[in-house]
């Protein structure tokens, strides 16, 4: 620790002071946490000096691990020059410009334009904005219905809760009446007997027509959807899925929102998801990656098919942030940037990192309380059951998976649990020996757990 004060005191002040998001403030207020107090490579160390392997790039933010002194410099060099000043009125500052300039050329083609935000949130509330502004335009002001998924996460402020479908947000926050929600592509969960992936993908997909011919064509304005569904459980769609809602979003004048914040910056195995799964999308959000998750950074990609309009003809866009494109933050994004595209990041990671990730976690599927291993580029979930058959599950309220985190997390090993999946993305700068190492953990995590409910 940089600091003389000992664990147990900051603990206490933690617990006093500190309101943790997503978290029950009755149980940490009287439970006991962790202080984590520095970092390495991949690794992250707590207040006691022990060492966990992240298995998680912090948030999905932290591709290229916690030791990477240009992205650090570039920061301080900033804050050096211009440390703050705002881009409204007709402003702008050197590493905004160039960052924007960045992002498009390595953006899927047809995206010149780009929002900056200060998160993911902010960049779904931007696209909703944008989205009506753009039919506003065109003449069609009662195009005003979005179409999401349940289940899905795109934020928690108050509009992006409404986008995304966890109910637990739902039932905490007042919804937009104008977002309205279709099933997830979650086969393992949702499909029906004997249905296999592909046919279930299609049925899924065309549950996006049947919304629309509900809700009316004329009065539907986008569809938002994570490539691959992250805090959802690392939802994977069946490869029948994403071809046929492009179909459907191409043939009912529907946009198409790609939130990119944890596919995007090579976690899927390309620079975006989208591209993975050869969607083409009107808007893609990202954040997280985007600055190594050492700076708060988000923003929209904006397809030329709607700038050509919202810059067509005059009128205010009446939306902005105080530390929208702040220098600061942009630095750090030029030098992530520079750093992927420079030492292959992506690429090598693709190619060498992803195969062997995923060829080890397949071998987890015989486990006697796994029931499903899934993934694609470098994340990846494990359903845990007690029967494979019936797909039962090891216990109420997700308790299995809970246990196994929290095993996994006291044998080093950072991971977290959405549901009763254990969920995975670990940093793409690991090497084969990370990997080893997370699965010894992981496995033993996995062993345990299974003693502990008498599996097997």
């Amino acid at each position: 620790m940089n600091s003389t004060v000992d664990t147990a005191s900051l603990k206490a002040l933690d617990r006093a002071h500190h309101l943790h998001p997503f978290t029950d403030f009755h149980d940490y207020a009287h439970g006991d946490g962790r202080i984590f107090s520095r970092a390495e490579g991949v690794f992250i160390y707590d207040s006691d000096g022990n060492g966990m392997l992240d298995g998680m790039s912090g948030l999905w933010c932290c591709n290229l691990g916690y030791s990477q002194d240009r992205i650090k410099q570039a920061v301080f060099d900033q804050m050096q020059q211009l440390p703050y000043y705002n881009n409204f009125f007709n402003c702008s500052n050197q590493p905004a410009v160039e960052l924007a300039a960045e992002l498009t050329s390595v953006a899927p083609e047809g995206f010149d334009h780009v929002f900056f935000t200060n998160s993911g949130s902010e960049a779904n509330d931007t696209n909703i904005r944008l989205v009506h502004r753009y039919y506003d335009l065109l003449g069609k002001p009662e195009k005003k219905l979005i179409i999401s998924r349940k289940n899905a996460y795109h934020g928690s402020t108050v509009a992006a809760a409404s986008l995304g479908g966890m109910q637990a947000m739902h039932e905490q926050a007042i919804g937009l009446n104008y977002v309205h929600h279709i099933n997830q592509p979650h086969w393992f969960e949702n499909a029906e007997p004997g249905e296999d992936e592909d046919s279930f993908g299609l049925r899924i997909a065309r549950e996006l027509e049947a919304k629309i011919d509900e809700l009316g064509e004329a009065r539907v304005a986008a569809f938002i959807a994570e490539p691959v569904q992250g805090a959802g459980g690392v939802i994977i769609p069946p490869d029948t899925y994403w071809p046929e809602l492009q179909r459907i979003c191409n043939e009912r004048d529907i946009l198409l929102i790609a939130d990119e914040v944890i596919c995007g910056f090579g976690r899927t195995g390309q620079w975006w998801g989208s591209q993975t799964y050869g969607m083409q999308p009107d808007l893609i959000t990202f954040a997280k990656a985007v600055t190594n998750g050492y700076m708060p950074l988000g923003g929209v990609l904006v397809s030329n098919k709607m700038t050509d309009v919202l810059m067509a003809s005059g009128g205010e866009f009446a939306h902005g942030l105080t530390y929208s494109g702040h220098p600061a933050s942009c630095a750090a994004g030029l030098a992530t940037l520079a750093i992927l595209k420079e030492q292959n990041i992506v690429e090598n990671a693709a190619e060498h990192l992803a195969p062997y990730f995923q060829d080890q976690l397949a071998t987890l599927k015989d486990h006697p309380i796994v029931g499903q291993v899934r993934g694609r580029g470098c994340f990846a979930a494990i359903e845990l059951v007690r029967d494979k058959e019936s797909r039962e599950r090891l216990a109420q309220d997700s308790g299995g998976a809970v246990f196994c985190r929290d095993t996994a997390n006291n044998l080093g090993l950072m991971v977290r649990q959405t549901g009763n999946a254990m969920i995975m993305a670990p940093p793409l700068i690991c090497e084969h020996s990370h990997i080893d190492y997370l699965m010894e953990k992981l496995t033993a995590a996995l062993d345990a757990t299974a003693q502990h409910y008498k599996v097997g």
